[in-house]
């Protein structure tokens, strides 16, 4: 998706107008989780800005600016919340098995 043809000097709702940096952000940001599906922390991880910032950008400014794509993002949250707890129940299960694989006196001994 291309947000190229946006004017980033874009009035909002409510009046004034954002910040070019942070309306580029926002595309950028939304580009990236529809293309990915990544989650919040993942996205701000790639982009170097807190879980906080990518949250706000896309639950806050982005229906202002799109709200079409706001429910897109908002779709694909929404399913990554619904999988959170199976993704920390993986994450547990990989942090025991390695923990045990470290103990495991069959394999100290050899």
């Amino acid at each position: 998706m291309d947000f190229e043809h946006i004017n980033l000097q874009m009035p909002v709702k409510g009046g004034g107008s954002m910040q070019d940096y942070i309306l580029q952000r926002v595309m950028e940001i939304t580009n990236y989780i529809m293309e990915t599906g990544f989650t919040v922390r993942q996205t701000a991880q790639v982009f170097g800005v807190s879980k906080s910032t990518v949250h706000k950008d896309v639950t806050e400014r982005l229906p202002q600016i799109n709200a079409n794509l706001s429910q897109e993002i908002r779709a694909i949250l929404e399913k990554n919340k619904a999988e959170r707890h199976l993704r920390g129940g993986e994450a547990t299960r990989r942090k025991y098995l390695s923990e045990k694989d470290s103990h495991d006196p069959i394999k100290e001994s050899e």
